[in-house]
């Protein structure tokens, strides 16, 4: 029995010296996957994360300060222009109405008699009975007469507009937002808090920002930011759920200021909303499509980033790497360059395996095929070893 615990012992040790060996010479070597610039034309997608807003958000505010006596909208229905939203207390501004309607039937009262004075006062200068003096005193009465109406009738369109106050009224057509107040709630035009909010959601407003460098990157094109604008492709929307908002949008404007704290500048797009879908305040991303024709397009995972530059391996006739910086499009989809200097067709690059290169070092190319061959290979081997670890474990217990 202990002779042949000594075999199986002897077999077990060589064959994870095999295995081990095996693996040294399959990940030891010096080959490396290469490829072959080629241009073709390809749309990359660029994402930014949104806010959406209906095309009209009007916060309702009461001008009078009161008690409201009823609430005639619930939250999300849709109104119309000049439709009453609340109602309130009027009482002490029907009183303001009245005192300024009786006003007015006083000034009027008095303007009648001071019209008779000044008939009667015509009638008596034509007859000499009374001189130029009593005559003019006579009009100007008259005269007063007329302007005591005139500031009376304005002193009861006044209370009347402040009447008309205590029924808030929709100024456009929307969809309620939420109702923080109701009724007996006192409210007045200094409250913090808006009554609601009414939201025009016909068309919706979808705010993302651009960085500083990419707008000036537009500003310089011919025609200048309004004419890149609009030359922009058609944008998607991404809804917080990760689904594609079926309504494509337009990017209409960009706001001409930058955010200091941010260093971005906003850009707003509008989408359709026939099913009203989409709601003021929600969130979601900007998909933005570029068409490259004729581009390079290499894999972001190819390269090495150095303090803002960019670098690749190309692979020379000698099958020695070099260390080249390009240039890419700013604009990329978080995936792939598009590279727009530094590479040409033809060239040959390093994809994998970069950390381990060097300037000047020499490779053996392998196709990236071969590459993933060699790699599931690898994990065969380490799995093979790890059975054998456990099986040498095991035969000792």
């Amino acid at each position: 029995m202990k002779i042949k615990y000594v075999f199986a012992m002897l077999a077990t040790a060589a064959l994870v010296s095999a295995c081990s060996k095996k693996q040294n010479m399959s990940l030891g070597d010096n080959e490396y996957p290469v490829e072959t610039i080629k241009s073709g034309n390809t749309t990359m997608q660029t994402t930014y994360p949104a806010t959406i807003k209906g095309i009209q958000d009007v916060e309702i505010r009461p001008k009078v300060s009161g008690f409201i006596t009823k609430v005639c909208v619930h939250e999300g229905q849709t109104v119309g222009s000049g439709q009453v939203l609340f109602v309130i207390d009027n009482a002490t501004y029907q009183a303001a109405v009245n005192q300024a309607q009786a006003a007015v039937n006083t000034a009027q009262s008095q303007l009648n008699t001071a019209k008779l004075a000044y008939e009667n006062s015509q009638k008596l200068f034509s007859n000499n009975v009374i001189g130029q003096f009593e005559l003019q005193s006579a009009q100007n009465t008259y005269a007063s007469a007329q302007a005591s109406v005139a500031q009376a009738k304005a002193s009861l369109a006044s209370a009347k507009e402040t009447l008309s106050f205590c029924y808030v009224k929709s100024p456009a057509a929307g969809v309620i937002g939420s109702l923080p107040f109701k009724v007996g709630a006192l409210v007045s035009p200094s409250s913090a808090t808006a009554l609601t909010t009414v939201s025009n959601i016909s068309t919706m407003e979808v705010y993302f920002s651009l960085s500083e460098k990419d707008m000036l990157s537009l500003s310089k094109n011919p025609g200048g930011i309004n004419a890149a604008i609009a030359e922009m492709p058609e944008v998607e929307l991404q809804l917080s759920d990760g689904t594609i908002y079926e309504q494509k949008g337009k990017v209409v404007k960009m706001s001409g200021v930058i955010d200091p704290t941010t260093g971005s500048t906003q850009m707003i797009a509008r989408f359709a909303n026939p099913k009203k879908l989409l709601k003021s305040g929600g969130s979601g991303s900007i998909i933005i499509p570029r068409d490259h024709d004729g581009a390079i397009i290499i894999s972001q995972n190819s390269t090495v980033e150095v303090q803002n530059k960019i670098f690749v391996y190309t692979v020379g006739n000698d099958n020695k790497v070099k260390y080249t910086e390009i240039t890419v499009d700013p604009q990329n989809d978080g995936q792939n360059y598009v590279v727009t200097s530094g590479l040409k067709e033809g060239d040959r690059y390093v994809t994998n395996g970069l950390t381990k290169l060097s300037d000047g070092m020499e490779i053996t190319p392998i196709t990236k095929a071969r590459y993933e061959e060699k790699i599931k290979e690898a994990e065969k081997l380490g799995a093979s070893a790890n059975s054998t670890k456990e099986f040498v474990n095991a035969m000792k217990k």
